[in-house]
């Protein structure tokens, strides 16, 4: 008797089909794996592409200048001595528009007040900026136009505000134009900012935009909250990170007294997080491939036990070892490869409703996550059948053909 590949095949076909039942319930079992590693990879991949659209949103090349120094163990010697960070200044920010790798520089005063106009009042942040926050920040204007190019050290009665605050105060009235007080101080509306969502801690739509001198004096200060500097292109954002701690250090008496933080350096940190969240939930989901291929083990030495009459008739007619080792490893890929392929479509379809469920998020399973899942299926397929198909090819036949 001669067993090749299609003969192999057609004999572990029809093996199958006899025990529908139990054919099924193997195919259950690994389908469910390949569908969890294909939908949780998915979901990973989504919220990684996710956050990197979200800070793309941000801006780009972006920099981020805060006062103090952040030290690598926690502790800085300075503070018990009494000393505090020298606060950033109008005069630091417009120190580091002189290097040619540096395309805009955006110094931020940030607070909150009481704003009213004819007697609607709510307390708002209040976001000191300048006019090149606009293009660094990506944002956009739904009416008028955002705070004006001018010195800005030049205070100026202006603002613009966000979308939910001239739904408050103003309701349906036109808000362009019109004098609101913030605090003490009365600024006309020149702008409607039309972006929505969080940036920089604030939300864009509760928040009125005046120029920074204006804010300096509305909170009676001198320093800055933060400087946002834009590099030009992602290769020199070294260079201007370099360029910024030792202007700043010259500045400041030859202290090093603030840290600059790099959008790549946060973004990094945040895929190394999101890859290794991925990676974890794909090897769990990878467990159950498993035990989907211990299950076929079982199921296969029951199999055996079930089939020693027709193992005997087989060698009777001249199989050998290895071609009744072959039945059975086939019999076991071939269960393994529909498992894969049928949890492969499962998997996209959960991936497609995960889509449709949260548009936000771009799931889609990575190439080596699905090439994993159908490897590992059909690795366990064949691994876990090695044992019963040794089994079933020792048995002798003379005692198999009498079913003891």
């Amino acid at each position: 008797m001669r067993l090749f590949g299609l003969d192999v095949l057609r004999f572990a076909w029809g093996a199958l089909t006899g025990y529908p039942s139990r054919a099924l319930l193997m195919l259950i079992a690994m389908s469910i794996g390949v569908a969890s590693v294909v939908m949780l990879t998915a979901l990973g991949e989504g919220a990684r592409s996710y956050v990197r659209g979200e800070f793309a949103s941000l801006g780009t090349h972006l920099l981020t200048v805060i006062p103090g120094r952040s030290e690598t163990g926690g502790f800085n010697p300075s503070t018990l001595m009494g000393e505090t960070p020298r606060d950033l200044t109008l005069a630091d920010a417009q120190a580091l528009t002189r290097s040619h790798g540096v395309r805009r520089v955006a110094p931020l005063n940030v607070g909150s007040a009481e704003v009213s106009y004819k007697g609607r009042v709510r307390d708002t942040v209040i976001l000191g900026a300048t006019h090149d926050m606009l293009a660094l920040r990506r944002w956009q204007i739904m009416q008028g136009k955002f705070l004006p190019r001018i010195r800005w050290n030049r205070a100026m009665p202006v603002a613009v505000i966000g979308n939910k605050v001239r739904e408050e105060l103003f309701g349906t009235a036109p808000a362009l134009g019109q004098w609101l007080r913030i605090g003490d101080r009365r600024f006309r509306v020149i702008g409607i900012m039309g972006s929505e969502g969080r940036s920089i801690g604030v939300d864009v739509e509760e928040t009125v935009y005046i120029p920074v001198a204006s804010a300096q004096q509305l909170f009676n200060t001198a320093s800055l909250f933060r400087i946002l500097v834009e590099a030009r292109s992602r290769n020199s954002i070294p260079a201007v990170e370099k360029y910024i701690i030792n202007t700043l250090q010259a500045r400041h008496q030859g202290v090093k007294d603030v840290t600059v933080i790099t959008q790549d350096a946060v973004l990094l940190t945040f895929d190394k997080i999101i890859g290794a969240l991925t990676y974890s939930v794909g090897g769990i989901a990878a467990i159950s491939l498993m035990v989907a291929g211990i299950l076929i083990m079982n199921v296969m030495l029951v199999a055996v036990s079930q089939r020693t009459a027709e193992i005997g008739l087989l060698k009777a007619l001249g199989a050998d070892h290895r071609q009744i080792l072959s039945i059975f490893v086939g019999e076991a890929l071939l269960l393994s490869s529909l498992g894969a392929v049928a949890g492969l479509i499962i998997g996209e379809l959960g991936s497609l409703a995960l889509r449709q469920a949260f548009p936000v998020l771009p799931a889609y399973a990575p190439l080596w996550a699905v090439a994993a899942a159908m490897g590992v299926a059909l690795g366990t397929g064949a691994l876990f059948s090695l044992l019963p198909a040794r089994r079933a090819a020792a048995l002798d036949p003379v005692t198999a053909l009498s079913r003891r």
